[in-house]
């Protein structure tokens, strides 16, 4: 049994068709992907409102306003408590800005922190010793064992920074959602705020109209909502939203609502204009794509379509000559 395993598993043939097998599942997951994915708008509101019952809890208990708000996820397990205290993680992997990184990839309190930090510390090791056991137990590549022992190295370097590029993916993921979601909520708030209502209730509307476009956008709007309500000061809780997306378009209609509230200044018009400065830097992004399709199309066409079209056009006659030769 092992010896037949052990076998396939050297066979470069049987390891070109797994992983070819993996690729064409890959991708046949990635393309239905899209399809199966289930609306997670109702889970993640219903998680927003218990945020908002701890903010609540906080207030009447009349905490510092600069603790950290309690996480929307799971709790960390205790032994990953234990080892990122035991190597001082947080002071040796973590600052602000890994702590910023995570709220806007939605990660907020503690618990994400500490999986971030142990899976910085753990996944160097686990990749290092896959790669040391695949390079000398299974692989029979003709290489020193320094040029082996080195590539291990190499893979457990990217397991260290495998965490970082994961929740980058997923910030990136999130701003391109509430970037094209932001300016139709900006006509929603203005709506709502030229209609009379309070900036309260201006953002609870908006957090529900706009989760069918965007749910990180709706979750943000919402956690906003009831900062507004608990928090003392409204501008802590606009400078909030604005650190928690990232987004320059966000900030700038964050500055101009501080303004209004410190100065008393309508609000009406500069978020007619802001929310049209956001509609056509939506419109200059997507036309920037477009322009960039021709460049990047140039290389498959040369690869893949054109030896078609030449065989298409070609094949005919040379069967022809082929047989005019053979007769």
């Amino acid at each position: 049994m092992f010896k037949f395993i052990y076998d396939n598993m050297t066979n470069p043939q049987v390891m070109f068709a797994l992983m070819s097998a993996l690729a064409v599942g890959a991708l046949i997951w990635t393309a239905a992907h899209s399809y199966l994915d289930r609306d997670r708008l109702a889970a993640r509101i219903k998680n927003v409102t218990l945020e908002r019952e701890k903010i609540r809890a906080r207030e009447r208990a009349k905490l510092a306003l600069d603790q950290r708000r309690a996480s929307l996820r799971n709790e960390a397990k205790p032994f990953m408590r234990q080892v990122v205290e035991r190597f001082n993680l947080r002071k040796a992997l973590a600052d602000d800005g890994t702590n910023s990184r995570l709220r806007m990839a939605g990660y907020r309190g503690q618990a994400p922190l500490i999986i971030f930090l142990f899976a910085r510390l753990v996944l160097p090791v686990v990749f290092f010793g896959l790669a040391l056991f695949y390079l000398f137990g299974i692989s029979q590549m003709e290489q020193p064992p320094t040029v082996k022992v080195l590539m291990a190295l190499i893979a457990a370097g990217v397991g260290f920074y495998a965490p970082v590029l994961y929740v980058s993916n997923i910030v990136a993921k999130r701003q391109t959602s509430i970037r094209r979601a932001w300016p139709d909520a900006l006509d929603l708030l203005l709506i709502c705020v030229e209609s009379g209502m309070s900036a309260e209730a201006a953002f609870r509307r908006v957090s529900e109209e706009i989760g069918a476009q965007s749910v990180a956008l709706a979750e943000e709007l919402t956690l906003t909502t009831a900062e507004l309500s608990y928090l003392q000061e409204r501008r802590q809780a606009y400078e909030n939203l604005a650190a928690r997306t990232g987004l320059d378009g966000v900030k700038s209609v964050m500055t101009s609502l501080i303004q209004a509230e410190r100065y008393g200044t309508p609000l009406g018009q500069s978020l007619r204009v802001l929310a049209q400065e956001n509609r056509d830097q939506r419109m200059n992004a997507a036309e920037k794509k477009a322009a960039a399709l021709p460049p990047k199309l140039t290389v498959p066409m040369i690869v893949f379509f054109l030896p078609v079209l030449f065989g298409v056009i070609i094949g005919p006659a040379a069967i022809q000559v082929m047989h005019a030769q053979g007769h």
